[in-house]
């Protein structure tokens, strides 16, 4: 099997945040960074790392006006080689904001930027915009459509639970391989091609004692001890006063997770409250609509950063 090779690879950058080495690829010159050219700036979902994005850059770049455009991807808190905290026993979402605050003003201090997240990173976005709604001149958010609504009497076994799992090792899956890691990728999603997967793996995992090792902090798969709160991510959904783009795989199965808790009919009410947003659809594509249409993918973000935005009231 012939290699996938970036056509426009990355640089890697590591910047101190909040008591943590932040690592993220850069594609570009960030001293280009302005208000004609700002920056875009992507952050993955869960159990994903920075270097997912690399097949939408490789077509983004070849929509017009984007052969220089600064980029930058993070790799979160515990993901990728962004170290997780000493000690850490789960990960809860005020964290990523603040991250994702410290990573936005530590490399445009001075100008909007565009950000984009998929799932989890959506989800983080779509919130960060609400909180800092001068930052952002343009969101995407790939499939970032939230969680089932919780009420406060499912938290004291909610609590139990996270206690529970606290005394109680967590582990990821090692791999004799690379090729098994890609396997891995494969078996998670089968519309990536099986290039493409294997030169993801060598970024999703590490070799370590002749085993490959994701790179994610096992804690990740405690559960969180706090309730989703629908009616706070609303608050925070209805300060955005920016363009919003929301984009779905059309063969996602995100909401068949949730066993009819949560549908895409309850996530379209629930995204009533931006001002200015739309949805739109890829085709052939899953969850990891970048993965699966790139190409595609990179028309609908190059239209979505250049239209006009719409008055907010």
């Amino acid at each position: 099997m012939s290699s996938f090779v970036p056509i426009y690879p990355a640089k890697s950058l590591t910047i101190q945040a909040r008591g943590l080495p932040q690592h993220l690829l850069i594609w570009g010159d960030l001293g280009r960074i302005s208000a004609q050219e700002p920056l875009l700036l992507l952050v993955h979902g869960w159990m994903d790392v920075a270097a997912s994005f690399q097949f939408m850059v490789d077509a983004l770049r070849q929509q017009p006006g984007w052969t220089e455009r600064p980029i930058a991807a993070l790799d979160w808190r515990g993901f990728g080689q962004t170290p997780g905290p000493t000690g850490a026993d789960c990960y809860y979402f005020p964290d990523y904001l603040g991250d994702l605050d410290a990573v936005v003003h530590a490399l445009s201090p001075d100008h909007p930027i565009d950000l984009l997240g998929h799932s989890m990173g959506g989800n983080v976005v779509t919130m960060y915009a609400g909180a800092r709604p001068s930052k952002i001149r343009r969101l995407v958010n790939l499939e970032g459509f939230g969680m089932p609504a919780t009420s406060p009497d499912e938290a004291p076994d909610r609590y139990t639970r996270w206690l529970d799992e606290l005394r109680t090792p967590m582990q990821l899956k090692s791999y004799d391989s690379l090729e098994g890691v890609a396997g891995r990728l494969r078996a998670n999603n089968p519309r990536i091609r099986p290039d493409r997967a294997l030169w993801l793996a060598q970024h999703w995992a590490r070799e370590e004692g002749g085993r490959w090792v994701i790179n994610a902090d096992p804690a990740h798969k405690r559960v969180n001890p706090l309730l989703y709160r629908v009616e706070e991510v609303k608050a925070l959904w209805a300060r955005i006063t920016c363009p919003v783009l929301v984009i779905e795989g059309l063969q996602t199965e995100y909401f068949a997770l949730f066993g009819g808790r949560y549908t895409r009919e309850e996530f379209l009410t629930r995204a009533e409250v931006m001002a200015d947003w739309r949805l739109e659809g890829l085709d052939d594509a899953g969850h990891m609509l970048h993965h699966d249409q790139p190409e595609a993918l990179a028309i609908h973000l190059a239209a979505h950063f250049t239209r006009p935005q719409t008055a907010v009231a």
